[in-house]
């Protein structure tokens, strides 16, 4: 009876053993680590990996992420320096660079920057006007971030960056701000169409000038051309008609050589000479309108002439 009691007693002391030594062995995962405190009082750090802890007299308090952490803070009512109230909310990057300091130098760190980053947030807004805020998000930015940093670096977090997620004015205020932008939208749109419209005049402008120049210069050159043309025709019918003149000219003088010479190679008496000026005395006389004055001489001349050619034409 004895011997079995003595089993039980080892087989539970046993698993008690095996119970301590399991929980004295800690495992910190990755880009984490842990606080180790010895009897209360901080020991040291337990870094990635396998971790042994003295059993009842370590503890592990915390493990601590030491990634960036992203924290969306509510809105928060801001007044500007022109008397606006307005929801602003906040998005704080930070991350954890000594996890002793983060652990022991205070308390509730995210609501701790969570009100820091409100009360920051109205001092810096308190200090502009309404249209800087809506304007100026990255000037707000730069200087809450700075002053976060600045202030929680003694609680051993780093601030990254901050940035304005929403502003919010009050109704009214967004309702006359979109009148605005309608307004605007709408002076551009006038705008622009004048704008167009402009363009549009100046272009049919400039192509109706186009136009009239070309219209122009074709009306030059086909006057031109016409008058050349012109030009050209009474050229040609003035070298035709002189070449007709000329070769009735060369006709009629051909003709009287000819009949000259014929008179010459029959060797006619002065009879015959004188008849043939008669005869073509009488059809000059006859052929024109122009009245002729013949002198007395001339006249007796004829006479006798006339005369001849009526013994000439009997002999005939």
């Amino acid at each position: 009876m004895d011997g079995v009691f003595g089993l039980i007693v080892l087989f539970v002391v046993g698993i008690l053993v095996m119970v301590i030594a399991i929980s004295s062995i800690r495992i910190v995962q990755q880009s984490t680590v842990g606080i180790v405190e010895r009897l209360g009082k901080f020991h040291g750090k337990a870094e990635r990996g396998v971790n042994f802890l003295v059993p009842f007299i370590d503890r592990m308090r915390t493990i601590i992420d030491l990634r960036e952490q992203v924290v969306d803070f509510p809105p928060q009512p801001v007044i500007t320096q022109d008397n606006v109230t307005m929801q602003i909310d906040t998005v704080v990057y930070f991350q954890v660079t000594d996890p002793v300091r983060y652990t022991y130098e205070i308390s509730n760190p995210i609501s701790a920057i969570e009100n820091l980053t409100a009360t920051t947030l109205r001092n810096i807004i308190g200090e502009m006007d309404l249209d800087s805020t809506l304007t100026s998000r990255d000037v707000v930015n730069t200087k809450l971030r700075s002053i976060l940093d600045e202030a929680t670096d003694k609680w051993g977090i780093k601030v990254n960056r901050v940035e304005l997620k929403n502003i919010m004015p009050p109704k009214d205020i967004q309702e006359a701000m979109e009148k605005q932008m309608r307004a605007e939208r709408e002076r551009r749109e006038v705008i622009l169409r004048a704008e167009g419209e402009k363009k549009s005049a100046i272009l049919r402008a400039e192509g109706e000038k186009e136009a009239a120049i070309l219209t122009a210069e074709a009306q030059k050159e086909a006057s031109i051309r016409q008058a050349e043309g012109s030009k050209q025709s009474q050229i040609l019918r003035a070298q035709g008609e002189a070449e007709a003149i000329l070769a009735i000219q060369q006709a009629k003088a051909e003709g009287t050589k000819l009949v000259f010479r014929a008179i010459k190679d029959s060797e006619p008496t002065k009879e015959v000479v004188a008849v043939r000026s008669l005869e073509a005395l009488e059809k000059l006389a006859e052929g024109s309108a122009t009245k002729l004055v013949i002198p007395t001489e001339v006249v007796s001349l004829l006479g006798s002439l006339t005369a001849a050619k009526e013994v000439f034409s009997s002999k005939e």
